[in-house]
C-alpha cells in the first residue's frame, strides 16, 4: 500500500495538499483499513504525508529536486557497493551480468518496459549481493523503498537509460577497476533520479485539498 501511494507521489500524480482517503484506498486495494493506515504512517515518517487532527493524511510538499535527491543518496550508496563488488566479481559473475543484460537489452527492443524493470533489478541485485556488508545493503534497501523502482516501466527515457549505461558498469568490473565501476553505477542511479524528476516537473498539478480516490495500475 505505501509502494502504491509513493509512487502517486513520486510521479506527480497527487500533489501537496490532497488528503489521502485510508478508507477509499482500501477499498481500490482491496485490503482493510489497518494495513492502510500502518503504510500511511509508514509514508508519514518519510515525510510524504503529514497527519492532520480530524482530517486524516495529507500529502506534504514533494518536489523535482527531492526525487533527484534521493535518487543522488541511492548512487552514492550503489556506487560505494559496486566499488567493493570489484574485489569480489569473479569472471562468472562478471558474464552473469552480461547475461542478465543482453536479455535486458533484447526486452528494450520489444519494448517490453516491465521485463526490462525486473532484469534491471536482477543486475543491481546482483552487484549489491556480492558484497559482504549486511549494513550497506540495509541502507540501500531503506532508500530503494522511499524511491521505488517499479514505477520506471511509466518513466519516458528511462529504459533507454537502462538499455544504454550497464555497459560501464559491466566493463569496469571485469578488469577489476573498482573506481570507474562505481563512478558509472553512481552516474547510472544519478541519471535515472533527473529522468523521474523530470517527469514529475511535467505533471500537470492537482487541484489543492481534494481527495485521492486512484484506482491502482
Amino acid at each position: 500500500m505505501a509502494d502504491h501511494v509513493r509512487q502517486l507521489v513520486l510521479t506527480g500524480q497527487v500533489r501537496e495538499g490532497e488528503f489521502i482517503r485510508i478508507d477509499r484506498i482500501s477499498e481500490l486495494l482491496n485490503i482493510s483499513i489497518t494495513p492502510v493506515r500502518e503504510g500511511l504512517l509508514t509514508l508519514q515518517a518519510e515525510g510524504f504525508v503529514e497527519l492532520i487532527p480530524r482530517r486524516g493524511f495529507m500529502v506534504r510538499a514533494f518536489s523535482a529536486q527531492d526525487v533527484a535527491d534521493m535518487y543522488w543518496v541511492q548512487g552514492q550508496i550503489e556506487g560505494e557497493l559496486t566499488r567493493r563488488a570489484a574485489d569480489h566479481f569473479a569472471a562468472s559473475g562478471v558474464d552473469e551480468l552480461s547475461a542478465i543484460q543482453a536479455e535486458l537489452e533484447e526486452a528494450g527492443a520489444k519494448r517490453d518496459h516491465q521485463r526490462v524493470a525486473e532484469l534491471n533489478f536482477q543486475f543491481h541485485h546482483a552487484i549489491a549481493t556480492v558484497v559482504p556488508s549486511s549494513r550497506m545493503r540495509w541502507f540501500l534497501k531503506t532508500v530503494s523503498h522511499m524511491a521505488p523502482g517499479q514505477l520506471f516501466p511509466q518513466v519516458t527515457g528511462w529504459t533507454n537509460a537502462a538499455v544504454n549505461e550497464h555497459g560501464d558498469i559491466i566493463e569496469a568490473l571485469r578488469v577489476g577497476d573498482g573506481e570507474a565501476a562505481a563512478r558509472a553505477m553512481t552516474a547510472h542511479v544519478v541519471h535515472a533520479g533527473v529522468i523521474l524528476a523530470s517527469q514529475f516537473d511535467q505533471s500537470t498539478p492537482a487541484a489543492p485539498s481534494s481527495e485521492t480516490t486512484r484506482r491502482p495500475h
